[in-house]
């Protein structure tokens, strides 16, 4: 497996609230998760109940492992078996579709992920990893690596800055699994869903959550997005990738999370929805091929 680094950004493309201004200042706007000002008493504090929390959290998992290595076979034979059979189907079926991306041009490089559209060796990605990779116009070489390790040239057919898609198209031997895409209107706030992907590289990456919003109004970037919002683990290297319901359809493209001062993923993260990518889609391939 080819070894990357620098994958995606901590937001995907830069994130900012709605309710801030420009340059991401409050401007008297309550505070909030990202990245609004604080001060610094109330800093101090959130601080430190996140360390106390923090410190819990590795408590509890010390705790847990001591439990888990004086079960019976028996039990956790059990435990086993409660697993959400959903979920690991909805896994097999999806992650032979998701490819990384990887794009270097004019002293750049990015990555990320992305998955097959349809059985026209179609690839559907993030439009800024693309331009972060100094690809496109600029005469970058993309490349994809599949679930298995095999690497393809891609060709640019396409790419939207404002919906922030792009579309590749790979060669006929990848071999990739279309993804089966959610009907408009079907998804649900509170249902299962996983995210897949590469997050720093790692390809095959599936980590779960529910949809916790849905209609989410957002800054991605200069552009305004209704997104999905989910609490899956979205990390640097999951940009591009499919958040997938629990019957392996797409109901969205990963594409950024929302920080606090600008630290890793904590659990509020942003798809672009589906009906968007597949319309901005069959846009770009009606023109592009």
């Amino acid at each position: 497996m080819a070894v990357q680094t620098g994958l995606g950004e901590p937001r995907g493309p830069w994130f900012v609230s709605p309710d801030l201004g420009p340059n991401g200042q409050s401007g008297g706007v309550p505070d909030g998760p990202f990245g609004t000002s604080r001060p610094p008493g109330r800093r101090r504090r959130l601080f430190a109940a996140l360390a106390v929390v923090a410190l819990a959290i590795v408590s509890g998992g010390l705790a847990g492992g001591y439990v888990a290595s004086r079960e019976l076979p028996s039990e956790q034979a059990k435990a086993q078996a409660a697993l959400p059979a959903d979920l690991v189907a909805a896994a097999a079926q999806v992650v032979p579709g998701v490819v990384s991306v990887m794009v270097a041009g004019g002293g750049k490089s990015a990555g990320g992920s992305g998955f097959a559209l349809d059985d026209l060796h179609h690839v559907v990605t993030n439009d800024h990893i693309v331009a972060r990779g100094g690809g496109g116009e600029s005469g970058g070489a993309v490349m994809v690596e599949t679930s298995d390790g095999r690497q393809f040239p891609a060709r640019l057919v396409g790419r939207d800055s404002r919906s922030d898609i792009a579309v590749l198209r790979v060669p006929p031997a990848a071999n990739l699994t279309a993804l089966a895409l959610a009907k408009p209107g079907a998804t649900r706030v509170g249902e299962p869903v996983l995210a897949v992907g590469s997050p720093l590289g790692l390809a095959g990456t599936v980590t779960a959550g529910i949809v916790s919003a849905l209609d989410r109004e957002v800054r991605l970037g200069n552009n305004r997005h209704t997104a999905v919002q989910t609490d899956a683990s979205i990390n640097p290297g999951n940009s591009g990738g499919p958040l997938v319901n629990a019957r392996g359809e797409v109901v969205g493209v990963n594409t950024a999370i929302a920080t606090i001062d600008g630290s890793g993923s904590i659990g509020i993260g942003f798809a672009i929805p589906i009906e968007q990518v597949q319309h901005t889609a069959d846009t770009i391939i009606g023109k592009g091929g």
